[in-house]
């Protein structure tokens, strides 16, 4: 191939940067933006933004059954399933058009500022845990730092600013000051100590393999290099991600999803006036948020729910906490790009910031 026809076929890497950042844009207002915009005026007028899922408008959890996981997998699939071919489009896109260079130098380092700018990066995101998953595999496969990416994945759940005007419409602005200050210490309290800890003990192995794609590997020479993309080749490459990660993490997901449908009358055996403040229910409440799989603002319609029943301000203000963060499918979807201790600190920072919550929400009058 001559010099010429080369230079037709290639690319400076600036175009994978604009074409990922206009995948973003546009997904991201189509599938998160402008809808919100317009439940945001439901909310305020009608102080609601739908049924619980959990219970699906009844009083009661439905009885463990192959129904209740499949009527509870088909609602949820169907409030997120756009959001999840974003993250599968974002987190792929990101290994094979963006310069890894770029994301080390923003988010690879175990410093406060990365945390700081995964927080604000994950702000305008939006998306529930699940849905973030494939970007944090995206993130880690191009090696951000374990903190900042942590940072961005939880800021899209607890910092969600749709999430909290919804919130202030429909349980009161007091809850959104309680989720707001609490949410800010979770995402960035996790995301420094997971960055102390592999300051202190060396930075930890994602424990996946990189790509070997011409295309990715281009992508990663120095700044100095001006590296050129080979379009066709950037092209396979971010299929081939796309479709490794699908295969990768939905089927995992699916069964999760189904279980915890199934299940979910054991996580939550009661709902109303029988939930007081003991320690008891708010510590299991923190445990069964943190498992469970909600759609992005799920616990709002949830923890609205169960106060109308009865539930007592700690338990409701620990579920406020821990159901979006993390959840089992998510957990697992991101699980080998962690190391099992990292994961066990977001888990147990997770579980106690629910406790923190419910004791919160009883010593301020909720």
């Amino acid at each position: 191939m001559t010099n010429f026809s080369r230079a037709r076929h290639t690319f400076h890497p600036a175009w994978g940067i604009a074409v990922f950042l206009l995948l973003a844009v546009v997904g991201l207002f189509y599938v998160k933006w402008s809808p919100y915009y317009d439940r945001a005026f439901v909310a305020a007028q009608m102080h609601s933004i739908g049924q619980s899922m959990l219970t699906a408008g009844a009083d009661t959890v439905p009885a463990p059954s192959l129904r209740a996981a499949l009527d509870y997998a088909w609602a949820y699939g169907r409030s997120i399933w756009q959001a999840l071919l974003l993250g599968l489009l974002l987190g792929s896109a990101m290994q094979a058009l963006l310069p890894a260079h770029l994301v080390r130098k923003w988010l690879g380092a175990a410093s406060n500022r990365s945390v700081l700018a995964a927080t604000l990066l994950s702000v305008p995101s939006m998306m529930c845990t699940c849905c973030s998953a494939p970007v944090v595999t995206g993130l880690r496969r191009c090696k951000a730092a374990s903190g900042s990416t942590v940072a961005y994945w939880l800021g899209n759940t607890m910092l969600n600013p749709a999430t909290l005007v919804f919130m202030g419409f429909v349980l009161g602005w007091k809850w959104v000051g309680l989720r707001l200050v609490l949410g800010l210490v979770l995402v960035l309290g996790l995301g420094w100590l997971l960055n102390r800890m592999n300051r202190v003990s060396g930075p930890a192995s994602t424990g996946m393999p990189h790509s070997s794609d011409s295309a990715a590997q281009m992508a990663q020479q120095p700044d100095d290099a001006e590296p050129r993309l080979d379009l066709a080749q950037a092209l396979q490459c971010w299929a081939r991600a796309f479709v490794g990660m699908a295969l990768r993490l939905l089927p995992e997901y699916l069964v999760l999803v189904l279980l915890l449908g199934a299940t979910r009358a054991w996580l939550f055996p009661a709902l109303g006036v029988g939930v007081d403040d003991s320690l008891l229910w708010i510590v299991g409440a923190a445990v069964a948020g943190m498992l469970f799989v909600i759609p992005t603002a799920g616990e709002v319609p949830i923890v609205q729910a169960m106060l109308s029943l009865g539930m007592a301000s700690g338990p409701a203000a620990a579920l406020l906490l821990t159901l979006p963060p993390v959840s089992l499918p998510s957990l697992a979807m991101v699980a080998k790009s962690f190391q099992a201790r990292e994961l066990f600190v977001v888990i147990a920072g997770v579980v106690m910031m629910g406790v923190l919550a419910g004791g919160a929400a009883i010593a301020l009058g909720y």
